[in-house]
């Protein structure tokens, strides 16, 4: 029988594990995963052969996510394998961007039996989830598994075939009833190799009781586990409450702090650690007395990935590198590899870190440097590719031909774009040396070669080669001697090609232009190229595959490249006899005239060649609606600036509705005009047009986009306008709004007026008034005038609302009249306080004069407000007073023309109290009662009395009579015996009177016949000495919380209280508050120590005795400097 138990250690080290084929389960068809949720490709259950690798691939969509999933494989329920990465565990992470797929990987290593079992995957993203699951079963390697090993089946077969007689044998009774020394011979005996593994597994199996502990009730758990950064709670329940305990970590005692918290109620104790770290990682013990629990505290460190991937970088040599990535934790290590080789901190890369994001950086890239490059954390890896490529060489000016005469000066001049590059001159193929004539130099970046005193032998093809590139600039050196065949030269221009007319050559932008010059002259002369009077190009053809120039618009100066015939857009080439100018893709800017020149010692000739650039025109500007219709708009716009070099033969409209994409042609007849009507719109929707301008290039580019407009029909007219009111030089007009307004509504009235007979309008208002009224002003008195009225909106105005006959510009007189409102033509009725606001309207033309006059005399403005307008006027009191009271006159006068009318203002207040109330006679069980009218009944009339009684004894007051309307009444139903006294208060229509009048004297109700024996009065004597009603009671308290002890007393006069502790008297000792309050007395002690403990006293002393009471007070709480915690208690005996 073969047994292997193995402990499995996970250690985070990064591996590279190979997956071997896995193989299913005998006789089933292999699960096919289904795609569902999230999951695109979902991990399958198998059946593994033990000490096999096997892997399990999830693949998950994200194309949908706004950010990166998580994925957690979990064995079981709850056990995350996350925080097992290691040599037996092995996590992969990949992501393809063409696809949007995040491809996880859990790799199980050499798997053994205890990885058989059931497993889970989740995967969540925001507010999304999914998880599958999947089983793993364990098998041991048999005949058919991998490559046939004849020895480990012969090995097999012989020990099957000794342990079928002994299969019932229970290996592991023997060995738990068998010595220690004899597990070595049982274990040979029955094939048992793994020795440490048998040993662990006989610990598991002997059941060991736990030893009964005296001072805990409960232990601390074998083992914990918690996040880095969460908290852990350790808690132990002791069998003595007041027992005192110690905590110590890897053996060292732990002091209370802000990271570990001792906490103990009643037996219970508990260590709570927070914010846990890697350091807490360690054995833990509570220690009660020589008592010990053990445990350990696991700290796991979750899984750090990446969550910004590694980017691809193409540099030039000689530029900066910077590969950056960031993960999820801010102290993790990283990783970086090149090539599968790890990458060290030298003087050639430099690492970098802040936060979550980590780079790697490369200072001057070289071509080494290309590779694929690697980071590596514990939960994730992302690599990137580097390429660096050669950096160009730029010639800036290149060298040209020269043609010398003997004893003249040779300069080859040229410029590079790199300061360092240096290189070698050469003529005809042979390397120059310098010498006394011959100099060579190189200052920046540029080279010369210099030949002074020229002579014949020095003519030549000088060539110039940058060391390190493949690039060489040559030049052909000409001396000119005594020939008898020089000829001058002569341009020959062929006018019958692409010339439209003499000298004039039309090209389309865009298209490519080469005109060829013929050129004829001994020796062979230098062709000099420009354009107005800018040197474009200089050469000197004559020769096959001779240089060719650069032309250049922005330098004024002969620019001579060596550069093959494709190079340049615009440039001369020059062949024997020939001289072609090119320009590739002609642009508007290469329009102009150009001028050649050819020269040699025996002359110089001159061609002018205009080049004409045609091209599509701009687009058109300024596109705008400059009307709108219920279903159309009129659009307007200008031609473009430039018309490409042909006229423009028309446009083309396109619209669409704002918000859309969608344009729509409305025209593919060439439209003339700069001015459309489109027509077959929606009502109500915004639109936008654009314009293109055609000619006979092509068509333009689009036009700016009109700003949006809406067809919208004007409104109606507005109804029924009127004359509200005319004056001199004014005339108020009112109207209806429209019958018909449409979508576009109604941005405001236009008003104009004209004089009668006359047809031109004039209009009042600047701007559209919003309100449905307007007063015109400035109108000449005495004429007779026509008003009409017009909406306005976006579609623009609508037809007129006209006046039917005209209106007389002139004040009308109309007697003043004022409309008294109704409940103003009685007395008018205010309480002392309340706000006073009275509108009178009146009526009358021109502007009345309005006066007011109280009790005859003018109105004080200072106690009153009068705001008076047009129409009315409004008298006005913030809070009324008695004074406000009186008749208040109103005039309203026009000339000689007067209306009045009269109010009454009469402002009220609760009454005085009755006077002179006396009881005037008594007789059985009644009393008569009689009092005079206050002397201040509130400015109002008194409606009656409200009287009350008392009892001399309760004096408490009871209701008699209400609303009595005269100063008299008759109190009947009084008590026999009782002497009672009366009161009584007046009313108006503000109530009652704040206070009320007492009779003067009393009513005594008395029995007839019978005398009452007053008995003496003898005072009882209330003094006595202290004593405790309620005692001090024994209490145990904890260190460092308040605590307070009470009792009660009693004792006349006031006993003096004395707190005593330890027989000592407590005196002004801020520690202690004192307080009595009606005989009950307390002792507050602030946050007590171990010290405060002991024998409290109370003592109560008056001068007739004096008592006391006493209690014990104990504080528990830690000791310190002790080899174990106990509970302290002070007594004083």
């Amino acid at each position: 029988m073969s047994i292997n138990v193995g402990f499995q250690q996970f250690i985070s080290v990064y591996t590279v594990s190979l997956t071997l084929p896995v193989e299913h389960v005998p006789g089933e068809e292999p699960q096919m995963s289904q795609i569902s949720g999230l999951f695109v490709e979902k991990p399958q259950t198998v059946t593994a052969i033990k000490g096999k690798n096997v892997t399990f691939v999830a693949k998950v969509d994200s194309s949908q996510m706004l950010r990166k999933p998580t994925m957690k494989w979990l064995k079981g329920k709850w056990m995350d394998l996350g925080s097992k990465a290691g040599k037996h565990l092995q996590f992969k992470e990949s992501y393809d961007r063409n696809t949007k797929i995040y491809t996880y990987e859990l790799t199980i290593v050499k798997v053994v039996d205890g990885d058989a079992g059931g497993y889970r995957c989740e995967v969540t993203s925001k507010d999304k989830c999914d998880s599958c699951t999947f089983d793993i079963s364990v098998e041991d390697a048999g005949e058919d598994a991998g490559e046939l090993d004849f020895s480990g089946l012969l090995k097999k077969r012989e020990r099957k075939q000794k342990e079928e007689p002994e299969i019932d044998v229970d290996v592991w009774e023997i060995l738990k009833n068998a010595k220690p020394c004899d597990y070595e011979k049982i274990a040979f005996q029955y094939g048992i190799t793994d020795l440490r593994g048998l040993l662990k597994r006989l610990k598991k199996m002997k059941k060991v009781e736990p030893k009964k502990s005296d001072a805990f009730l409960k232990k601390l758990g074998p083992a914990y586990s918690v996040e880095k950064g969460k908290k852990i709670h350790l808690n132990v329940e002791l069998s003595d409450p007041n027992a005192q305990v110690r905590w110590l970590r890897n053996g060292q005692e732990i002091k209370p702090s802000a990271k570990y918290i001792f906490e103990s109620v009643g037996g219970i104790r508990k260590l709570t650690i927070n914010k846990c770290t890697l350091a807490d990682d360690a054995a833990y013990e509570c220690v009660v007395g020589e008592e010990k629990s053990f445990t350990e505290v696991f700290v796991q460190e979750p899984p750090v990935t990446i969550t910004k991937m590694l980017d691809d970088i193409h540099v030039v040599v000689g530029e900066k590198v910077e590969f950056e990535v960031e993960v999820s934790d801010e102290g993790a290590n990283v990783k970086w590899m090149k090539d599968g080789v790890e990458l060290s901190r030298d003087g050639k890369y430099r690492f970098k870190k802040d936060g979550t994001k980590h780079w790697l950086i490369i200072n001057e890239a070289t071509a080494e440097d290309i590779g694929t490059y690697y980071v590596y954390t514990s939960g994730g890896e992302s690599k990137a590719e580097l390429e660096v490529e050669e950096k160009e060489l730029e010639v800036l000016q290149s060298i040209a031909d020269l043609t010398l005469k003997a004893a003249e000066q040779a300069v080859f001049k040229c410029e590079v774009s790199d300061e360092k590059v240096t290189g070698k001159w050469f003529k005809d193929g042979v390397e120059v040396t310098p010498s006394n004539r011959i100099k060579m130099t190189h200052i920046g970046r540029t080279h010369k070669l210099v030949i002074d005193d020229v002579k014949p032998e020095d003519a030549g093809d000088y060539t110039f080669v940058p060391d390190g590139y493949a690039l060489s600039l040559s030049a052909k050196l000409n001396f000119l001697g005594k020939r008898e065949n020089q000829k001058p030269p002569k341009i020959h221009l062929d006018t019958t090609g692409s010339f439209v007319n003499k000298n004039t050559i039309i090209v389309v932008a865009g298209n490519k232009l080469r005109f060829d010059v013929d050129i004829t002259g001994e020796p062979p002369p230098t062709v000099c190229w420009k354009k107005g009077d800018t040197v474009r190009a200089c050469c000197q053809p004559a020769y096959p595959e001779g240089p060719c120039c650069l032309l250049d618009s922005k330098h004024d100066v002969c620019m001579m490249q060596e550069i093959s015939e494709a190079e340049g857009r615009v440039r001369v080439e020059t062949r024997k006899n020939l001289s072609y100018f090119v320009i590739e893709g002609a642009e508007r800017s290469d329009e102009g005239l150009y001028h050649i020149t050819v020269t040699n010692p025996a002359g110089e000739d001159k061609a002018d060649v205009m080049v004409k650039i045609v091209d599509v025109p701009d687009p058109p500007e300024n596109v705008k609606c400059t009307a709108v219709g219920e279903d159309s708009a009129s659009i307007q716009w200008d031609p473009p600036k430039f018309d490409g070099g042909v006229p423009v033969k028309g446009y083309l409209m396109e619209r669409k509705k704002k918000g859309s994409s969608r344009w729509t042609r409305l025209n593919f007849d060439i439209y003339e005009s700069t001015t459309y009507e489109a027509k077959k719109m929606i009502e109500g929707v915004l639109y936008e047009m654009r314009v293109f301008a055609v000619n006979g290039i092509g068509i333009s580019q689009p036009s700016a986009s009109s700003k949006p407009f809406m067809p919208i029909a004007p409104t109606s007219e507005p109804t029924r306008l009127t004359v509200e009111d005319v004056t001199d030089g004014t005339c108020a007009l009112k109207w209806l709004p429209p019958e018909r307004i449409g979508a576009g509504g109604i941005d405001g009235y236009i008003i104009e007026y004209c004089v009668e007979g006359a047809t031109e309008w004039v209009q009042a208002n600047e701007t559209p008034v919003e309100k449905n009224s307007y007063r015109v002003r400035g109108l000449p008195v005495g004429e007779k005038m026509l008003f009409r009225v017009t909406a306005v909106n976006i579609a623009g105005r609508s037809p007129p609302a006209v006046m039917a006959q005209a209106v007389t510009i002139r004040e009308i007189v109309e007697r003043p009249k004022i409309r008294l409102p109704r409940q103003l033509r009685t007395k008018y009725i205010k309480r002392v306080g309340e706000k006073v606001n009275l509108v009178i309207p009146f009526q009358g033309k021109p502007r009345p004069v309005v006066t007011w006059l109280k009790d005859g005399a003018p109105l004080d403005t200072k106690l009153v407000n009068i705001r008076t307008s047009d129409v009315d006027t409004i008298l006005f009191i913030r809070q009324a007073a008695r004074e406000h009271s009186g008749q208040y006159t109103l005039s309203v006068q026009i000339e000689n023309m007067e209306d009045k009318v009269t109010l009454e203002i009469q402002i009220v207040d609760k009454p005085g109290p009755p006077i002179a109330a006396t009881v005037t006679d008594v007789w059985g069980f009644n009393a008569a009662l009689e009092w005079k009218p206050p002397k201040d009944n509130g400015n109002c009339e008194i409606t009656g009395y409200t009287i009350q009684k008392a009892d001399l004894k309760t004096k408490e007051w009871f209701m008699v009579l209400e609303h009595n309307r005269r100063p008299s009444c008759t109190v009947s139903d009084l008590v026999m015996g009782n002497e009672y006294t009366f009161r009584v208060f007046s009313e108006n229509i503000c109530g009652m009177s704040d206070d009320a009048g007492i009779s003067k004297n009393t009513a005594a109700i008395t029995k007839t016949g019978l005398k009452q024996k007053q008995q003496p009065y003898k005072e009882k004597d209330m003094c006595s000495s202290p004593k405790f009603i309620t005692p001090l009671v024994d209490r145990s308290v904890i260190a460092g919380y308040s605590a307070a002890i009470s009792c009660a007393v009693r004792g006349h006069p006031k006993p003096k209280i004395i707190w005593m502790k330890n027989k000592m008297i407590i005196g002004e000792n801020p520690k202690y508050l004192m307080q009595n309050n009606q005989g009950v007395l307390t002792l507050n002690i602030r946050k007590p120590s171990l010290f405060d403990g002991g024998k409290y006293t109370c003592r109560a002393i008056n001068d007739l005795g004096q008592d006391e009471v006493e209690c014990k007070l104990e504080v528990r709480g830690m000791v310190k400097n002790l080899h174990h915690l106990q509970c302290v208690t002070l007594t004083m005996t």
